[in-house]
């Protein structure tokens, strides 16, 4: 009987689970979501002549652009293929 009653009413006990996924949202997925929005427009805004930077580092000058993927001129005539998401940033806009 005792331990029945130190829960509280039902609506204290909803609050605190309701806060969380509230404070979760907003601190954990909406800027998730940001993020992968912008780095969805800047995928689709690449053009050829870019020059880019993977995310393994490697900085090249995008020379051909498919569906899914980027070919890079990294020095000279080398040219390597990745896929469009592994691009991190622009450097022609930096300089």
């Amino acid at each position: 009987m005792i331990f029945l009653q130190s829960f509280g009413s039902g609506l204290a006990q909803l609050f605190f689970p309701i806060a969380i996924v509230v404070v979760a949202y907003f601190f954990i997925l909406r800027p998730e979501q940001r993020r992968r929005k912008k780095q969805s427009d800047f995928v689709l805004s690449l053009k050829k002549g870019d020059v880019v930077v993977t995310a393994g580092g490697l900085h090249g000058k995008i020379v051909l652009i498919e569906d899914t993927t980027v070919t890079l001129d990294i020095d000279r005539g080398t040219k390597v293929k990745f896929d469009k998401n592994s691009i991190s940033f622009e450097m022609s806009s930096a300089k």
